[in-house]
């Protein structure tokens, strides 16, 4: 049943494709979630009376009736809130994700880009929000587990937890998938207690399995993302000071099925043994 006072599902839009395909799951989301859409256009002008200044509302006021008309057409139900709202998008987005069950975003094709420019809404909002951001890639695979990147630091905790919860919801498997950068006995042992010790810390935790890979941890889990349901992970890792770690960026940039970034208070480091945490030859994002 909805209540008016549960957080929104929030989607930001700005009259592209990929912010329709963002509109499209924040609309089943919101659904599955008995919440209600809030569809959300940042308009940025000088002001009333500056050139052009009516046109460009009247533009904006059209984005954001044809991403309703695309939510309500893609999800019979769904409760639409569209809202024009005055500011640059990423901190409009922010701002609203200190109230939301959840904010997304399209990625208005970066994975065509040769880099992902760090000033950009959506590196901005993956990196700084206050709830989980979802970037869309086009329509949620059917199938495939809930993945989480597992790395030793409190953020992947986090993320396994937020992957058990989501897993349970759809009814499919958690995966959980440490990558070690390099090969060898000494490393694959370290790897695999830092994985073991990171389930371990997720007692909510249901049906799951486990996976050591080797390799640079970015490619892999950008190749691990195309047969996923969705994936989860921290946008920082152990050494996290960086707005995103460099995992984080490339799965921002290069991920396949739906990219989950968790956020919140990072949960204590002690769950995760200390030994394991930071490892010579672990992956750090």
């Amino acid at each position: 049943m909805r209540t008016p006072d549960k957080p929104p599902v929030v989607v930001g839009v700005n009259g592209t494709a990929a912010g329709l395909a963002a509109v499209r799951l924040g609309a089943r989301e919101a659904v599955s979630r008995g919440r209600q859409l809030r569809i959300v256009h940042a308009f940025t002008w000088p002001g009333p009376g500056v050139a052009g200044y009516d046109d460009a509302r009247q533009t904006a006021s059209r984005i954001l009736e044809e991403a309703t008309a695309t939510a309500q057409r893609s999800t019979p139900g769904v409760r639409v809130d569209p809202q024009l709202v005055d500011g640059p998008a990423d901190r409009v987005l922010i701002q609203l994700s200190r109230t939301a069950e959840m904010v997304v975003l399209g990625d208005d094709d970066i994975g065509s880009a040769p880099w992902l420019p760090a000033a950009s809404v959506l590196a901005q909002t993956a990196g700084r929000a206050f709830c989980p951001v979802v970037v869309a890639r086009g329509p949620r695979p059917t199938a495939g587990p809930v993945v989480a990147a597992v790395d030793g630091s409190p953020w992947s905790v986090q993320a396994l937890r937020h992957a058990a919860i989501e897993a349970r919801r759809l009814g499919v498997v958690v995966e959980a998938v440490l990558v070690v950068e390099r090969p060898g006995l000494r490393a694959e042992d370290q790897g695999r207690r830092m994985l073991a010790a990171t389930v371990g810390a997720v007692r909510e935790l249901g049906r799951s399995r486990s996976r050591l890979l080797t390799g640079d941890p970015g490619p892999a889990l950008v190749r691990v993302s195309a047969r996923a349901r969705m994936i989860v992970l921290g946008p920082r890792g152990a050494n996290g000071s960086a707005l995103l770690g460099s995992v984080a960026r490339q799965m921002l940039h290069r991920g396949v099925c739906p990219t989950v970034f968790v956020h919140g208070p990072a949960l204590p480091a002690r769950r995760v043994p200390a030994r394991a945490t930071r490892p010579s030859d672990a992956p750090t994002r």
